[in-house]
């Protein structure tokens, strides 16, 4: 049994199964691009941040 058919019986046989696993695909990757691009966001403006500068200006 070749890796195709294997795929084939796992996901796409059954419209449901497919479906979800469309759903359940595109929001581990809406996921994953929201934490990879934050963090990139975050290391590309660092020290110019309120995170990063709120120690100068709040007193506690």
């Amino acid at each position: 049994m070749s890796l195709s058919t294997s795929v084939y019986n796992a996901f796409f046989r059954r419209n449901s199964v497919f479906v979800g696993t469309i759903f359940a695909g595109a929001f581990a990757f809406g996921i994953g691009f929201d934490i990879g691009v934050t963090k990139f966001y975050d290391s590309w403006n660092k020290g110019k941040q309120w995170k990063d500068i709120r120690h100068k200006y709040v007193e506690e």
